[in-house]
Order: C-alpha cells, then structure tokens, then sequence
C-alpha cells in the first residue's frame, strides 16, 4: 500500500495543544505566579492533562492518569514534562486557581476572534446581538449552595450556574461568570460585557427595570420577554404597516415604575410587542427599548436567543460535565475551563475547514484519533482520499495482470 498522503509528524492531539502558543502559557504563569513552589508538575503540565481528560472523555482522576501513563514516548511534540499521578493531579486541581485557566481561554478568544467569527449576515443589527442566559450544572455533594427539595435518601443536589454571554455570529462564550445554583439570574446584568449600540437579549428571568433604565441612558439595547404578573401602564399605540409578519398582534409605548428595594425611583418608557408564535400556537409579549426597528424584527431578535441553548447542549453532550475529578469549587471550575477551552479549539479547527462536518462528528473524530498521526485539517478536507488511492491501485493491477 502507498505510503498515507494524511500522515503527519504530530498526533492529534499534538496538533490541537498547538493551537495554544507556549508564550501564551508562559504569560498567564508569571501573571498569576502559579508555577510557585512547584518543582515537577507545572502549570503547562496541568492544563494540557485537563485538556486530555476533555478530549478523551475521562470520568475519573484514576482514568485521567491511567490514560496518561500510556503516553510515555509521545509527549515530546506537545511539551508534556511530566504524566501526573492521580494524587498529583487531585492537589493540583484543589490548590492552582481556577482563574489560571479563565486567563487562557479568554486570551484564545482574542486571539481567533476573527476565526470563530461568522461575518455572514442578512439584517444588520446581526453583528450588534449579544445573547445572555444561563445552565445549570447539577453536583451531588454539597459544594455549592443546595437546590431542591431534600429527596429521601438524604442527599441534596448541589449546583454550579453557568452565566453565558456570546455574540451571535460566534458559537463560543466571551463571558462566563459562575455563581451558585440559587442566585438570581439577574445579578449577571452587573458582569456584562456591552458597549453603546449593542442589543442584549435574554428571557424574563433577568428582568430588571433598574438596569434597563441605566441600558438606555447609556445607548445599550434589549429585548426580553414581558413578566405574566409585570404592572405597566399604556401610553400610546403604534401603526402596524401591512407589509409586517402577521404575528405582530400589538405594538405600543408603555411606562413601567423603575424600583430599587421595593422603593420607587422613577417612571421609564418601554415598548411592549404582543406576537402570535404559529408554530407553537402561542402569544409572546416582549419590551424593549429599541424604538424605531421593525416590530418582526424584534420577535426575530427574540427567536435568536435559541443558539445559546443549542452551545449549552454541545457542551453537555460533547464533554465530560456529568462527571467532575474534584469535590470541591476550584477543582470544578477548572474542569469548566478546560472543557470551554477545548470546545474553542475544536470550534476553530470546525471553522477552518471547508468541508462541512457536524461539530459532534467532528469531536468523535478527534476523540477516537487523538494519538493518531495524521494530518487534521486535510484529512477532515477530504477523508475518502487515501481509500480511493488504494482503490484505483489495486482496479489497475488488477487489469495491468489481465
């Protein structure tokens, strides 16, 4: 057989690490000072270890390290030093901060912002839509504050909230904030990252009258859905042309009472749009503050929201967020971390390549090649291309010994 035009010099997952420049690492080290007293498993050694248990799938620390000893002779292309023991492994992750790792995933944002970025759009407020929700990450002991019912076995489910910020045309979070699973949705407005001219958009769990009178006076937009019990008082009614979708059943300018602790502040104009929802044979009514868009538009705005919830799936069903190697906060964190930084890497390896793959195949793909040396990019271009080779050498042996 002809020699694999696939084959490459470095592994898979060689050739994602590499994607993370060494200067990078090296930067985020003397930042936190987290190489501090450590004589043999460095801050590089931890991050690509909780990268592997990412890429692999890993459930357990004893799996992670196991794994890892089988690696010995193919660490030198992505500049392991050392395979770390289970115990090792288990102290790293309860004593290097977790902000460590949010350092580097959010320098590798910036640096393949232009990669992930999608700048294929219909309307123009596509590249102003910032999307904000949350997901809840249920855990087993008590770690963070508990949620529920007490069942009758005794034991009360922790939670980690997730906090999500993404642009629209990118399918990586630019801003995450972790909180426990009982704080109010709307203590992330605080965090965001908006600048003036930006459209936020998000569910009624973040109504917050407050922050929406400061969005205004600051040149930031919003759309979000109407609370069912929301007390507001109609001003005016506006034209509904003929050429807008049908669903748009009313749209009007309404004043609502901006509060701080139950204590009156003020009066603020919002916009309050009634949409029919064919498909799902329901009425949705959403405020904003955008005045002079196209009432469709704002349902539109609305129904984007739902690629948020469609990055929480990916990252649920892709990687190891059911299983977490430590019991305490820090060590949580940090498997987050490692599994946004993968879920990056693979997005911008999704991104660079031409043929079209679904980002589940594609981290299978990865998965079950991860030590494999071939090329990644060319062979997830054209994978049929070595078979077919082999193919028509052995059709024109076949009819050369004819």
């Amino acid at each position: 057989m002809n020699k694999s035009t696939h084959f490459f010099g470095q592994s898979v997952f060689g050739q994602l690490i590499s994607l993370i420049d060494s200067s990078l690492v090296k930067q985020v080290v003397k930042t936190h000072n987290s190489d501090y007293y450590t004589k043999k498993f460095t801050t590089s050694d931890h991050l690509i270890s909780m990268l592997f248990s990412s890429f692999a799938n890993c459930s357990s620390l004893r799996e992670v390290a196991g794994a890892m000893l089988g690696l010995k002779g193919k660490t030198t292309h992505f500049q392991l030093k050392n395979i770390p023991h289970r115990s090792t492994l288990s102290d790293a992750n309860a004593r290097r901060s977790h902000l460590v790792f949010e350092e580097v995933y959010y320098s590798l944002y910036n640096q393949y912002g232009s990669v992930i970025s999608d700048s294929r759009k219909i309307y123009d407020w596509e590249n102003k839509l910032e999307i904000i929700d949350s997901s809840t990450i249920s855990l087993f002991k008590d770690i963070l504050s508990c949620v529920g019912r007490k069942p009758s076995n005794g034991k009360r489910k922790g939670g980690i909230k997730v906090h999500t910020q993404i642009n629209l045309q990118e399918n990586v979070p630019k801003l995450i904030w972790f909180s426990a699973a009982t704080t109010h949705d709307k203590q992330f407005l605080k965090h965001l990252q908006l600048e003036k001219g930006k459209i936020a958009v998000f569910d009624k769990g973040y109504n917050d009258y407050k922050t929406f009178d400061a969005f205004t006076e600051q040149g930031i937009y919003f759309v979000t859905r109407l609370k069912s019990n929301a007390s507001y008082q109609a001003i005016t009614e506006n034209d509904i042309p003929d050429y807008l979708d049908n669903g748009v059943l009313k749209d009007e300018n309404i004043e609502v009472d901006v509060k701080e602790n139950g204590k009156y502040l003020k009066t603020t104009q919002l916009r309050r749009i009634a949409y029919w929802d064919e498909d799902n044979k329901r009425c949705f009514e959403f405020i904003t503050n955008l005045k002079g868009m196209n009432a469709g538009h704002i349902a539109l705005i609305y129904k984007k929201r739902w690629q948020i919830e469609l990055l929480f799936k990916q990252l649920k069903q892709n990687f190891p967020l059911k299983f977490f190697l430590g019991d305490n906060e820090n060590a949580i964190k940090i498997q987050i971390w490692c599994t946004l930084i993968v879920n990056l890497l693979l997005t911008v390896i999704h991104k660079k390549v031409k043929r079209k793959w679904a980002f589940s195949n594609l981290t299978s793909f990865c998965r079950l090649h991860l030590f494999n040396y071939i090329h990644l990019t060319k062979f997830l271009e054209d994978p049929e291309k070595d078979w077919l080779k082999e193919v028509d050498s052995q059709l024109q042996l076949n009819f050369n010994s004819a």
